[in-house]
């Protein structure tokens, strides 16, 4: 399909070279008619995992296949994903998530805490997203293990409790972003990247180990009711970032994510 053969959805995307944002969240169990847009091994997926964490990965996919139809032009169970191999080992199991079908040169990256969701779509390269809810990382026990020594630093220097949290979380989803947009995943050894958690942002974040060397423009995108979500592409990237919002498969409209005004697989079921 050429760019004009694609929906208006896709043709507006590509005109301006920016990231569309979808943030939502899953609060019940998609009805039935919801549930069979997933592929067979997806709902393998979901009914293997507790119950509560495998009703947000249906939820979560089932709005990444609504969603993505809207870009493509299929049903929602019309497509098709699969896994690029990771760049650092190769292995495809945990490489990017990419559309296998129909072929398309759209990007797109899925994350979630909790009940919530964040997906990021463009066709201006590769782009990753992270988010956080507060409560699934922590500080305490964790810095030592993804802080560089000069984040580790600046963490350590702010009081005790909210304000030393949001630091760490700001960190953590900034690195998570960076290293999805590359594909290694936290398969990377995330000391070496340097995010500057003093810094308001976008900033630059350049990249040496596991997967290659790059410069990847990250930027925060502060979420609704406590939230911390971060974006990653390459830098240089001049697109806007646009908010949007879906209609759930329950009727709930999910709250799009802000963007910043001061800076402004189915071949197997993908990670999430």
């Amino acid at each position: 399909m050429s760019d004009s053969d694609s929906p208006a959805e896709y043709r507006a995307l590509a005109a301006d070279g920016g990231v569309h944002v979808w943030q939502g969240s899953t609060r019940e169990a998609p009805p039935a008619a919801a549930l069979r847009l997933l592929s067979a091994a997806e709902r393998t997926v979901m009914l293997r995992r507790p119950p509560t964490e495998g009703v947000r990965y249906a939820g979560a996919h089932i709005a990444v296949r609504q969603i993505l139809s809207r870009y493509l032009g299929v049903p929602p169970a019309g497509l098709r994903f699969g896994t690029r191999p990771c760049p650092w080992c190769a292995d495809p199991g945990h490489g990017r998530p990419v559309v296998a079908g129909p072929p398309t040169g759209l990007d797109f990256n899925l994350s979630h805490a909790g009940p919530h969701w964040a997906l990021a779509v463009t066709t201006a390269g590769p782009v990753g997203i992270d988010i956080e809810d507060g409560r699934s990382g922590s500080s305490a026990g964790t810095a030592d293990l993804v802080l560089s020594a000069s984040e580790l630093t600046y963490v350590n220097s702010l009081p005790e409790g909210a304000v030393r949290e949001a630091a760490f979380l700001r960190c953590w989803t900034r690195k998570e972003a960076v290293v999805k947009a590359i594909g290694t995943g936290i398969t990377a050894d995330l000391h070496e990247l340097e995010v500057r958690p003093e810094h308001p942002g976008p900033l630059t974040v350049r990249s040496t180990g596991q997967g290659g060397a790059g410069s990847w423009l990250v930027q925060d995108l502060p979420g609704t009711g406590g939230l911390f979500v971060a974006l990653a592409r390459p830098a240089g990237s001049t697109g806007p970032i646009v908010p949007r919002a879906l209609t759930s498969a329950s009727g709930a409209t999910a709250p799009p994510v802000p963007a910043r005004e001061a800076a402004a697989s189915l071949l197997v079921p993908f990670r999430s």
